[in-house]
């Protein structure tokens, strides 16, 4: 198969390195094309990141030497790559202003960035729950006067972590009425330098700006529909957030109470939810993306289990590791889960939603 050629805007940040270590040897994708801001622009790209190189490997070969371009002027990509990967780090309104530059000039965007998230025609995706959401390109595309270019997003990190085994509920005939989250979130998820050694070492910050919000209500336009032109939010669940800050580099763990929308009689006993998990695949798992996980959802059965430092690897870094599942005193039950923050909640996230992309011919 012919490589895709594709960029990387925000190249030279953490998620853009990222992204550039990730699709090294990726079997449809070729990274030509790096963008960043004006002072790295004309730079071959080893020297643009010299010194501030994250990834601890080396840098890929076919991107070392690359001349870094501006990430401001659009048109300098037309030619170079087919679509481009956005870990742009500017203000929303800059990054939403030049996404949709991007688009505009033909080329489609597949963003890391939480700009275009709320916007209305603009897909959010996690493939194992909403690749229907795919639908409203073509609209959007319409209401812009894009010919080939348009943007889809995928969510906030820590979402990652529960989403799939409670869609996987819903999808089974569980609908699930509220939610009680409590996130505990890696280091790594406040980008590089991060947090100060002295507010993380020996200590636990129960406070993230945005977080909870962005937690409470992502999740309800991920599990809404396509209605017309525009993408509809469920209704339910209702989602109430702690997120904190933990000392840990990489992996999100959230504790999760829920309570069904069901009659107690037809509500699923332990045994039926394992089941539901133990069963649920999607299509990113029909299309054989390269980077969808054979098992999205995987449950160990430790009592001490999950632990990001066992178990954020688990199926390449793609899978939902859940735990501890019980009942609850107050809500119906309650379990802990784990995702890799840095892959499935970031760039592998993005190059997956990219994949799906490319499978429903978004690229052709």
């Amino acid at each position: 198969m012919e490589k895709i050629n594709v960029g990387v805007l925000g190249a030279t940040g953490m998620v853009g390195q990222r992204y550039i270590k990730l699709l090294e040897d990726h079997p449809w994708f070729k990274v030509t094309y790096v963008a960043a801001s004006p002072r790295s622009a004309g730079k071959l790209y080893k020297e643009a990141v010299a010194n501030r190189w994250l990834i601890g490997t080396d840098i890929p070969e076919d991107v070392k030497n690359l001349i870094v371009q501006d990430a401001n002027k659009p048109e300098a990509a037309l030619g170079k790559c087919r679509f481009v990967f956005s870990a742009l780090e500017m203000s929303k309104d800059e990054i939403k202003a030049l996404e949709s530059a991007y688009a505009a000039e033909g080329l489609p965007v597949v963003s890391n960035a939480s700009a275009n998230r709320w916007t209305e025609d603009v897909p959010m995706l996690i493939p194992e729950i909403n690749s229907a959401h795919l639908d409203v390109i073509a609209e959007q595309k319409k209401h812009h006067g894009w010919d080939k270019g348009f943007i889809a997003v995928k969510p906030n990190c820590s979402l990652q972590t529960y989403m799939m085994p409670i869609f996987a509920l819903q999808q089974a005939g569980y609908p699930i009425k509220r939610m009680v989250v409590t996130t505990l979130q890696a280091v790594s998820g406040a980008g590089y330098p991060g947090v100060a050694s002295f507010d993380m070492i020996d200590n636990i910050v129960p406070f993230i700006g945005g977080e909870e919000e962005k937690t409470e209500k992502e999740c309800l336009k991920i599990l809404g529909k396509v209605n017309g032109d525009i993408i509809e939010n469920a209704q339910k669940p209702l989602v109430s957030a702690t997120c904190t800050r933990v000392p840990v580099i990489d992996g999100h763990t959230a504790s999760v109470n829920l309570e069904f929308d069901l009659p107690d009689e037809k509500k699923p006993t332990l045994e039926e939810i394992l089941k539901v998990w133990e069963n649920f695949s999607s299509v990113p798992q029909e299309l054989k993306l390269p980077s969808a996980p054979e098992k999205p959802i995987v449950y160990r059965t430790e009592e001490n289990r999950p632990q990001p430092c066992r178990d954020r690897e688990t199926q390449k870094g793609m899978a939902c590791v859940i735990g501890r599942l019980r009942k609850c005193s107050v809500f119906d039950i309650k379990f802990v889960a784990l995702s890799h923050n840095t892959k499935r909640g970031a760039a592998l996230g993005g190059i997956l939603n990219a994949e799906l992309l490319k499978a429903k011919g978004f690229f052709d």
